[in-house]
């Protein structure tokens, strides 16, 4: 394989810098060299070229039409050269992405993947912060955020990430302890867990059913409910993206097999234009939420 043949390279740069500024006096403070420097180096290159690339006038330099076409084709390829460092520089800066989300889509869903996440994206860091009381994000606090709940609810709404099933969910331990659940309307004389005073009448109401429950205790995330579906405390609602994992290795099942969509998962970003990390991760999350649960999205 032959190496290309080249012309001297801080040639080309004196000569680049000369053609766009118009005088070697410029070139010459602009690259940090002395005047006589820049015009060495210009001579240098045309006699490499075999072409006169400058007429010299009283006022400086113009350039000669074969300048003009050299000219064209160098600053182009100079500023290629330019980009493609920059870009190669960036990916060894570190840079940090705040994500507030709420906590059981935080822990269960988004945590276990951050790492994988990182190796994709050279020089991001992400910070994921559970919090269920945000409703909107500022820049400065956090880079972007995700919520759960129904549209509109939300200011500052970038997209509908998902739409998600919910259905009610306990441990095996305890539906072998009070024996299957025939029907939707015998949920309520069962021990639900609430993190939500409507949620349970939102989604009875959702599957057709006619009960209203009033909760005794309320528990401050999903996360926390589910921990205690787990643990054979009683019946809680959850998801698909939550719970998926519990369902394939047995540690939940679920309590009656009726789902209905309710709230959706949203992405809340800050005032103005989003940075390219924060288009990069949408992108990211919503082909990754689309892979895993396709039947959430068709229709």
């Amino acid at each position: 394989m032959s190496i290309r043949r080249l012309p001297p390279l801080n040639a080309v740069r004196a000569f680049e810098a000369a053609a766009q500024l118009g005088s070697y006096v410029a070139a010459s403070r602009a690259l940090h060299v002395t005047q006589p420097a820049i015009g060495r180096h210009v001579k240098l290159l045309e006699d490499w070229l075999g072409v006169q690339l400058f007429d010299r006038t009283p006022r400086g330099v113009e350039l000669t039409p074969a300048g003009r076409a050299y000219y064209a084709r160098i600053s182009a390829a100079l500023t290629e050269i330019a980009d493609a460092g920059d870009e190669v520089a960036r990916q060894g800066e570190v840079r940090w992405l705040k994500i507030f989300a709420v906590p059981a889509f935080a822990k269960r869903w988004l945590t276990p993947r951050l790492e994988a996440v990182s190796r994709m994206r050279p020089g991001l860091k992400l910070l994921i912060e559970p919090n269920s009381t945000f409703t909107e994000v500022d820049g400065r606090s956090a880079d972007l955020g995700i919520v759960y709940g129904m549209p509109g609810q939300y200011g500052g709404a970038l997209a509908t990430l998902m739409r998600p099933r919910v259905f009610p969910v306990c441990s095996p331990e305890y539906l072998a302890r009070v024996g299957p659940i025939e029907r939707v309307e015998d949920l309520a004389r069962h021990q639900l867990i609430h993190y939500d005073s409507e949620w349970w009448n939102l989604w009875f109401s959702s599957v057709g059913v006619e009960v209203q429950v009033n909760p005794d205790v309320l528990y401050v995330s999903n996360d926390y409910v589910l921990s205690l579906a787990e643990s054979g405390r009683g019946i809680a609602l959850a998801n698909e993206v939550l719970v998926r994992k519990e369902l394939e290795d047995g540690s939940l099942v679920k309590a009656v097999d009726v789902d209905v969509p309710l709230e959706s998962y949203q992405l809340l970003t800050p005032p103005g234009r989003v940075t390219a990390d924060v288009e990069w991760f949408l992108e990211w999350i919503s082909g990754a939420l689309r892979e895993e649960f396709p039947e959430a999205f068709s229709g």
